[in-house]
């Protein structure tokens, strides 16, 4: 499993559909949070920002050259800790994102 895994995470980055896919999503995130914070109920959706960030560093480990492999897997492991790091304050602390 531990192989598959870090030929998957290390894999050559996909190019540039996928990483304007993943900067479109980062993109639209953006427009939710910043429309949140407009009408003030910006407590409500500061979750967003893990999804901004999680998205544009993967987005931009897509849209590196063929050659950076190694940087594309630490952007893509970075944005994984990012969702990890949202699902434990959900379950550890979930009055930092309900309320």
């Amino acid at each position: 499993m531990v192989p598959y895994i870090s030929n998957v995470l290390f894999n050559e980055p996909q190019g540039r559909p996928n990483s304007l896919i993943q900067f479109g999503a980062s993109l639209a995130f953006l427009c939710i949070f910043v429309y949140g914070w407009s009408v003030g109920e910006a407590g409500g959706v500061s979750w967003i920002l893990f999804f901004i960030v999680g998205t544009a560093l993967s987005g931009t480990a897509e849209s590196l050259p063929k050659t950076r492999r190694r940087a594309a897997g630490l952007l893509r492991l970075t944005a994984i800790l990012v969702f990890v790091c949202l699902l434990a304050i959900i379950f550890l602390a979930p009055e930092y994102i309900i309320g």
